[in-house]
């Protein structure tokens, strides 16, 4: 694959059903983060907003979620509630196939912008 200059460029490059998935968590977080800015980052689609907030990509069977080790440490505090998805150290898998968690993905970009703008962390 070519290397993308912006997230549109990225989310092109896959298959309709992918595309539309990755739209989706496109507009969940940019709901949650709408003074975020949209870049490419590492190769993956970013938002950015002072510092890099989170990441997502399309992997072979999983949509990857990177919010990185805090974000995961958030959501391994509450996965009770939220769901139980594989996971290490930096990012979270959404098999494909699946819905995407909404609530999740709202509660853990909630969480790094608070993180980046100096708001209440938890």
């Amino acid at each position: 694959m070519e290397t993308p200059q912006t997230i549109d460029s990225y989310i092109a490059q896959f298959s309709e059903e992918q595309q539309v998935r990755l739209q989706e968590i496109r507009q969940v977080i940019k709901t949650a983060a709408p003074e975020a800015t949209e870049r490419i980052s590492w190769q993956m689609p970013t938002f950015f907003l002072k510092g890099n907030l989170v990441h997502f990509a399309q992997q072979k069977n999983h949509l990857g979620f990177y919010p990185g080790a805090n974000g995961v440490e958030y959501y391994l505090e509450h996965k009770e509630r939220l769901g139980e998805y594989k996971h290490s150290k930096g990012a979270i898998q959404f098999p494909s196939g699946k819905p995407l968690p909404h609530e999740l993905i709202t509660e853990i970009v909630t969480f790094r912008v608070g993180e980046n703008t100096g708001g209440t962390a938890h």
